[in-house]
């Protein structure tokens, strides 16, 4: 009897182990197929950011006699388009945008958080009010730039976000640009710009 019982329990055994042996490999194979997807195709790639549109407004120098005291106002309006070339989407918090004039920051505004699909984009309007009190020292050279017809502006943007991938890794990171434009001031209009764009994740 104990020889019986002996024989049943090998062939049992062994299929035991076989299938033990089927499900411990395949679970290997889907870790390797996952580990292949997150360092290739859902590897966090850089958001990027362009700078679409930027108009001047309010440009209204004012001189007033016999104490010379110039007044100068102006508004610009940027647009900034970002794109996210990650497989999933990218979710960003509040996000920052400074205004420089010759390297000296005269202007920054809060930029709205989002979701930015996978693979799509986001446009960032931006209204910023430049503060003619902290250009005191290139007014000069603001006037001059306006009655030349162009001004060269840069503009320093920070986005934080994260990105989830399969709903298990989440990755933080912050999108920043930095643009160097050139406006027309007859035209209003963006002559030339350069922008590069880094994310830290």
């Amino acid at each position: 009897m104990t020889e019986t019982n002996d024989q049943g329990r090998g062939p049992k055994a062994r299929r035991c182990f076989i299938v033990g042996g089927v499900i411990l490999l395949l679970q290997l194979l889907l870790f390797i197929i996952f580990l292949i997807l997150v360092l290739t195709v859902f590897k966090p790639k850089a958001p990027q950011t362009q700078l679409l549109s930027a108009t001047l407004e309010g440009i209204s120098p004012r001189i007033s006699l016999p104490v010379v005291n110039i007044q100068l106002n102006i508004t610009l309006n940027l647009t900034l388009l970002v794109k996210n070339p990650n497989h999933v989407s990218f979710k960003h918090g509040p996000g920052k945008s400074y205004l420089l004039y010759r390297g000296d920051e005269v202007g920054d505004a809060d930029l709205y958080p989002g979701l930015i699909p996978s693979k799509g984009t986001e446009t960032l309007p931006s209204r910023l009010t430049i503060q003619v009190d902290q250009m005191a020292a290139d007014m000069s050279a603001l006037i001059s730039d306006v009655l030349a017809g162009q001004i060269v502006l840069e503009t320093r943007t920070r986005i934080p976000g994260r990105a989830t991938f399969l709903k298990i890794i989440k990755k933080h990171a912050v999108a920043t640009s930095e643009c160097r434009f050139t406006i027309d001031i007859p035209s209003l209009k963006i002559q030339s710009q350069e922008c590069k764009n880094k994310t830290k994740f």
